[in-house]
């Protein structure tokens, strides 16, 4: 199947609120960010092609020729689920998807790190199995499968930041790939462990904000 620019402009759009996050995120990193994607639900395109029932893995190559494939798993959302559709990414909060960011289109597959799926500058898209198709990163001892795990970060006060005497904010975000987000706690100094107040949630893919006084 092959589609130009112009023909994915033409079929349905779908927005998507989805949190990326880079398996090399440290804890209090920035290499995690969180966006309102446009574009074409993948899984539809994928079965229009010929979705054999052998298929296990799919495979995507950039126009650079970087590799990753991700499990046909990561496609299927079962009845209920609110887990925002694997997307060929065209834009990005609301504008073209900048070319820093993969444009013409690139993959936005929620729940999974970049390096099995965040395909950019997306040339071909393949369903083939994991015996026939590797990643870049595959080889050198990552895991194929790579769910986004939990995690947190402290953004407010900021590191090294002076903090009046008196009651004080922290606050900062959190995910959990395509999991949701339930509670995040906060103690200081050992004390106890408090609940923090939850901003509201975007999808079950996204990152939410909290804050504690």
């Amino acid at each position: 199947l092959t589609l130009s620019y112009a023909d994915l402009m033409d079929r349905k759009q779908v927005e998507i609120d989805c949190t990326l996050s880079c398996v090399s995120n440290e804890v209090g990193g920035d290499l995690v960010g969180n966006a309102r994607w446009q574009g074409v639900e993948l899984r539809p395109l994928l079965e229009e092609a010929g979705r054999a029932p052998s298929a296990t893995q799919v495979g995507a190559t950039s126009t650079d020729g970087w590799t990753c494939g991700f499990p046909i798993e990561a496609l299927d959302r079962p009845a209920g689920d609110q887990t925002p559709p694997a997307i060929i990414a065209l834009g990005m909060g609301g504008e073209p998807l900048p070319i820093i960011h993969g444009f013409p289109a690139r993959l936005v597959i929620p729940g999974l790190y970049g390096y099995v799926s965040a395909c950019k500058w997306v040339e071909t898209i393949e369903l083939t199995t994991w015996e026939d198709f590797t990643g870049y990163w595959i080889p050198q001892g990552w895991s194929r499968e790579a769910p986004i795990k939990t995690q947190s970060r402290i953004d407010v006060p900021a590191d090294s930041a002076t903090v009046n005497a008196g009651v004080a904010t922290v606050a900062g975000v959190a995910w959990a790939g395509r999991r949701a987000l339930a509670t995040v706690e906060l103690r200081v100094d050992g004390g106890p462990w408090r609940s923090a107040t939850l901003g509201p949630e975007l999808s079950s893919a996204t990152w939410r904000q909290w804050w504690w006084e």
